[in-house]
């Protein structure tokens, strides 16, 4: 930059001789350029420095806000990350209790047809035994009755063996 504020205070006077004052012209671009050169480079030399440290700041600043966004979106991406790990681990472990609860369903439902089962057989079980003593018990009200008949009744005259066969024929 210096170079071109060096070049244009170099030029300057040769624009100024070059010019020539009797000629009357209406464009005076020449040295309206040459003046904005010489102003832009007095510019340029004065605020040089405060404009870089202002873009340098400036992008300084923007970095930094452009690191902070990064570091937010990096929080970010690990917060997603880990509640997707967190979501796959629930998911897995909500399978297993589903299993576990399967299992438990298969296991309690094959203890109740054990028990039902057992239930059945004793009651059967009771069942038969009930029929054993109601059985007992009607053939000894039947031979209570035959015998009461018999012994009751005068007319027949039986004996003990006789007595015997006919008991053990209504029992059979």
């Amino acid at each position: 930059m210096k170079k071109i504020l060096i070049l244009g205070l170099a030029l300057a006077p040769l624009a100024l001789l070059a010019s020539s004052e009797g000629a009357e012209t209406n464009y005076d671009i020449v040295e309206r350029t040459v003046n904005f050169i010489i102003f832009a480079g007095i510019l340029w030399y004065l605020l040089a420095d405060k404009i870089k440290a202002f873009f340098a700041e400036r992008t300084a600043s923007i970095q930094a806000e452009l690191d902070k966004v990064e570091d937010t979106l990096k929080a970010s991406q690990d917060k997603v990350d880990d509640a997707a790990k967190k979501l796959e681990e629930a998911k897995t472990l909500a399978a297993e209790i589903v299993e576990a609860a399967k299992n438990d369903i298969d296991s309690i439902k094959r203890k109740v047809l054990e028990s039902v089962d057992a239930e059945i057989a004793n009651l059967d079980k009771g069942f038969d035994d009930k029929i054993k003593v109601e059985t007992s018990k009607a053939k000894r009200q039947v031979v209570s009755e035959v015998l009461e008949e018999l012994l009751s009744s005068e007319n027949v005259s039986l004996t003990q063996d006789e007595l015997v066969n006919i008991v053990v024929k209504k029992v059979a």
